[in-house]
């Protein structure tokens, strides 16, 4: 079996060949699981031993449950956005019917994971490092670093300890098919570039944020081609550049998609794309200023999530142009 991207930054690419080689050593000479069995994965922490074929799987983030669903397993238990009322409602309902409610995510219940009796958890360090040990304790964890920006290395580690590695060359042949198509619609790769397109969330009680280079949605925009605005380069870590209501303006482009993290009257939409500010950027008066779903767009972080994005795309994203006339690209 071969993983091998073809669209990665040079990078990316090292980062992701570390893990394929660590993730192919582990599930080599593997054709089935016997009860009892066990597989070594490489994570966050090191080597850790996972059964050969997990059955009861709790996932501790949205990535994580994305990436179980996508690779067609139902975990028995998962936590929650804090600000949704239920799993992400881009998930099938079907897919998610049962699974049990761990708590919200970065607070997980312990004593109900543990009544869910567990043979393997997925989470991250970012969000659960303090409670790596004690959830090592419940069952075999398998954490990634972060969450995000490495969310295709994340998915692999996640297919590993599933022992789901065929399934997930076909995610992501199938989503390099989709990424190729909406570059495509776009009128190919040298009229993509043409186009720019920013990302902007209002988020409840912080500042709105335009979004960088370094996160889900960005990785997603760049794999079709698309240039970003100015802006999206001055974010410190790459990941965001938080900007005051009277300067949503900084993030224009020809194309700007916006979304909100809680209730848009709290986060400040409501107030900003009702205002003369709003109404004179460049994407608004072209029509081209497109709401999205933030548990989508923005949450998801998986190869579920990334297809329905890419079908918006084809809808959102101006066919067969380039950048807007008069724009400066």
């Amino acid at each position: 079996m071969t993983l091998t991207r073809r669209r990665t930054t040079a990078a990316g690419a090292t980062a992701l060949t570390c893990v394929l080689a660590l993730a192919l050593s582990a599930c080599g000479g593997e054709s089935g699981a016997a009860s009892g069995e066990t597989r070594k994965v490489m994570t966050a922490h090191g080597e850790v031993e996972v059964p050969a074929e997990p059955e009861r799987v709790v996932v501790l983030d949205t990535a994580e449950l994305d990436s179980a669903i996508t690779l067609g397993v139902k975990p028995v238990g998962s936590t929650r956005s804090d600000v949704a009322s239920g799993f992400l409602k881009y998930l099938p309902k079907e897919k998610v019917e049962g699974i049990e409610n761990v708590g919200n995510i970065a607070a997980p219940n312990l004593e109900k994971i543990a009544s869910l009796k567990p043979d393997l958890i997925l989470g991250s360090d970012v969000r659960d490092k303090d409670r790596y040990d004690e959830l090592s304790k419940i069952a075999p964890t398998v954490f990634t670093e972060t969450t995000g920006a490495p969310w295709k290395q994340n998915f692999l580690v996640h297919a590993n300890a599933l022992n789901r590695q065929d399934e997930a060359e076909k995610v992501i042949d199938a989503y390099e098919a989709k990424t190729a198509e909406v570059t495509e619609a776009l009128g190919g790769p040298e009229k993509a570039r043409e186009l720019t397109v920013s990302v902007v969330r209002f988020v409840e009680g912080a500042d709105t944020r335009v979004y960088g280079r370094q996160n889900y949605i960005g990785s997603i925009l760049a794999d079709i081609g698309v240039s970003r605005p100015a802006i999206a380069d001055k974010a410190p870590d790459g990941f965001s550049v938080d900007v005051s209501p009277e300067k949503v303006d900084q993030g224009d482009a020809d194309v700007v998609l916006y979304t909100s993290y809680g209730d848009p009257a709290k986060s400040g939409e409501d107030k900003a794309v009702g205002g003369a500010l709003w109404k004179s950027m460049e994407a608004v008066e072209n029509g081209r200023a497109h709401r999205v779903d933030d548990e989508t767009w923005i949450q998801g972080i998986g190869y579920t999530a990334a297809d329905t994005i890419l079908e918006e795309m084809k809808e959102l994203l101006p066919k067969g142009s380039g950048a807007s006339e008069g724009s400066e690209g």
